[in-house]
């Protein structure tokens, strides 16, 4: 809502730069979803290697907490 609000904002302050922004979007939006796609296979990727690195530390019974 604060962004819609903003957009409002920037409308009626300078209408061209709003109609800009509304059209840029989806396109910048579009050009970073690879690197978000990535960061979540790379995120994946740390969260398995925790796993295995503290596979030991489980089957021995002990907590990360102690």
């Amino acid at each position: 809502m604060m962004g819609f609000l903003l957009w409002l904002l920037l409308l009626f302050l300078c209408w061209p730069l709003a109609l800009l922004a509304l059209v840029a979007y989806p396109l910048v939006w579009l050009l970073l979803l690879p690197f978000r796609l990535l960061g979540i296979g790379v995120e994946a990727v740390f969260a398995l290697l925790r796993a295995v690195v503290l596979l030991p530390a489980r089957i021995l019974g002990l907590s990360p907490g102690r």
